[in-house]
């Protein structure tokens, strides 16, 4: 048994990944982000989907549309493949938990 809020990470100057489950067709992942964002240039555009949900902490999803999704505690986004995103914004002042399912 293991729980999501155990081993987090004491050095948050990088935002932090850890794989919890990964197959050949699910990738399940645990982000701790704390005021981190994604580079500038550039945007995730990954193969699969991406379900998200934040379990503690709020941030931002951008999308190359220009359409931004706030996301706070026990908020869930869908992202389909190929869909163009960033992270905008994480709180700076409180550790923000995600879970990442790839599928």
């Amino acid at each position: 048994m293991a729980n999501l809020f155990d081993d987090l990470p004491e050095d948050l100057s990088n935002e932090n990944y850890t794989d919890l489950i990964k197959t050949d067709n699910i990738r399940i992942e645990r982000i701790v982000s704390l005021g981190q964002t994604s580079p500038e240039s550039g945007w995730y555009e990954q193969n699969e989907n991406e379900w998200v949900i934040v379990l503690e902490g709020s941030g931002t999803i951008l999308f190359e549309t220009g359409c931004e999704r706030i996301l706070n505690k026990g908020d869930h986004l869908n992202i389909p493949a190929r869909t163009k995103h960033k992270v905008s914004r994480t709180d700076p002042d409180n550790v923000t938990i995600w879970i990442a399912v790839f599928y």
